[in-house]
């Protein structure tokens, strides 16, 4: 049997009593280390689980997701992801992969940041579409996210933005040598994502957009949220302008963008991560 297992968010007892039964009697058993992290690290989930694990990249996930599944058809192996299974489409693949070759799976769910975010106060069913930042660079700047978030803004939904992690990057040098160098890990910020925020505002409005047509702008109210499900989680609300001079400390982080009309049970919850009177009308 193959079996995708999800971690949670937290620490190494986050795992499902479930999946922890089956880690301990896989023959292999698959660290998947790259569409997210688990701020204990690889170490802390070796001791807790008694056995050692192997470290799946990005290029092994991806491209070589038969060597993961290989012999599983005749002995267990796991694949052990941060969150829920599904919270990545890349896992999604793995199972496709093991379907095509005929190989019994089983997925154990588990919390993500897609269920946990209801920890900043905001009610779970009036999220609309969930977003991803990328980073930007000096030649490739996308911003196709603003509608998305437009279109939930303007049915009076909050908006989760998922922000980049960037895991063994291959370097533009190494691309052109055909030379396997990586980039150091980075692990985008509240306050860069609102930085790139900041500045799709200010393109709208140089392209002509009119203020009451923003999806959003400097004085919108958003939610950073950090490490959600540790034990140093941290939540703060303030405005744009004032989330892009914010340090939240360690990855992972991600970004609300809440309704520009709030239920005044969220607006009671979230007062308390905010320092200024928060308003149901929060434009």
């Amino acid at each position: 049997m193959f079996y995708i297992i999800g971690l949670g968010l937290g620490d190494p007892k986050d795992v499902t009593v479930k999946g922890l039964e089956i880690i301990k009697k896989c023959e292999r058993v698959y660290l998947e280390s790259y569409t997210s992290i688990l701020t204990c690290g690889q170490k802390a989930l070796e001791d807790f689980y008694g056995r050692p694990l192997i470290i799946a990249d990005r290029d092994m996930v991806e491209q070589d997701a038969a060597t993961i599944l290989a012999d599983s058809d005749r002995v267990d192996v796991a694949l052990l992801v941060v969150g829920d299974p599904f919270g990545a489409t890349t896992h999604t693949d793995v199972i496709i992969r093991a379907k095509e070759m005929n190989i019994a799976y089983q997925v154990i769910h588990n919390a993500s940041i897609m269920n946990a975010i209801g920890c900043c106060g905001l009610q779970l069913y009036s999220f609309g579409e969930t977003i991803s930042i990328p980073y930007w660079s000096d030649t490739w700047q996308p911003d196709s996210f603003y509608d998305k978030i437009k279109i939930n803004r303007d049915n009076g939904l909050h908006t989760l933005c998922l922000l980049d992690i960037r895991v063994k990057e291959p370097t533009l040098e190494s691309i052109m040598k055909k030379k396997k160098e990586y980039q150091p890990p980075r692990f985008m910020s509240v306050a860069e994502a609102a930085g790139q925020l900041l500045q799709i505002v200010k393109n709208k409005r140089d392209g002509g957009i009119k203020e009451e047509d923003l999806a959003y702008n400097e004085n919108s109210l958003f939610v950073g949220v950090a490490r959600v499900g540790h034990d140093t989680q941290s939540i703060v609300v303030c405005k744009l302008h004032q989330m892009a001079e914010t340090d939240l400390g360690a990855p992972l982080h991600s970004l609300v963008l809440p309704a520009a009309k709030l239920h005044p049970i969220e607006v009671e919850y979230m007062q308390q991560f905010a320092d200024e009177k928060l308003q149901e009308n929060v434009r």
